[in-house]
């Protein structure tokens, strides 16, 4: 039997965030929401659903609760360090409108950290970054910029501050950061990539790829990049006979593409 109430309640998320929960096994999905709405005091989807449009906070903890999320800001801080202190000064000397891509970026903790990293050392309306996904629901929830306090773990305060709007437990990334990034929905394995790149972003998800495809996506990184263009990959995801692939390692798991 069609439970009604749940139907009604995944048409209305999908209308107010561009979230599909018919995407998610219904089972598991209806267990995980309805020991949340009962634990705060609701009956039904659709009171929860009422509860959430006038409280805030049950909204953001909905949307904590909906997606399991493994990204964090500035994740490996240090290597971020890397790339704000060495990697992209040397390639601002040579142009200050830098062509970025986040590639696999999951829900938006890593092409907003490369935002507000550029914004630091140019003008923000200079800062374009491109971030993609095969995901369309973690798309929804990168664009809405809304994050629990635990992907902030690794941000610095001084960050924090600049950068986001604390509203009680929850973090939204500023508008200006927020529109600094487009999102689009991409599929690495099938889909073409777009070249000219200055810096390609693509860290903990090549991983999960076989060997041969692995290689395959090398290629297509390395032809996506132009001259001198930065490859920067996971802490688990060192690259092997980089040269096969045009890359020379610069720093630890930073690559650039041979002129």
């Amino acid at each position: 039997m069609i439970d009604q109430d749940y139907e009604q309640f995944i048409k209305n998320i999908k209308v107010k965030t561009g979230i599909d929960l018919s995407l998610y096994k219904e089972a598991q999905m209806k267990r995980r929401l309805t020991s949340l709405y009962e634990k705060r005091g609701f009956s039904s989807f659709s009171d929860f659903y009422l509860g959430m449009n006038k409280e805030k906070e049950l909204y953001y903890e909905f949307l904590d609760r909906m997606t399991i999320n493994v990204s964090e800001f500035y994740r490996n801080y240090k290597r971020w360090e890397v790339l704000e202190e060495k990697i992209l000064p040397n390639m601002l000397k040579k142009t200050n409108q830098l062509k970025v891509w986040s590639a696999a970026c999951s829900t938006g903790e890593e092409p907003y950290t490369l935002a507000m990293i550029l914004s630091n050392l140019v003008p923000l309306s200079k800062v374009k970054v491109f971030a993609t996904d095969i995901d369309d629901n973690v798309l929804a929830r990168a664009k809405l910029g809304v994050y629990p306090e635990r992907s902030l773990n690794e941000v610095p305060e001084n960050i924090k501050k600049k950068y986001f709007e604390k509203e009680g437990s929850t973090y939204k990334v500023i508008p200006e950061i927020k529109n600094a990034v487009t999102f689009k929905k991409q599929n690495l394995l099938s889909d073409t990539f777009d070249n000219g790149f200055d810096l390609i972003v693509c860290r903990n998800v090549l991983i999960y790829f076989t060997e041969e495809a692995k290689e395959n996506l090398y290629h297509k990184f390395s032809q996506s990049l132009k001259n001198g263009g930065i490859f920067f990959v996971g802490s688990t995801e060192q690259i092997f006979n980089a040269d096969r692939y045009n890359f020379t390692s610069v720093d630890t798991f930073f690559y650039q593409k041979s002129t």
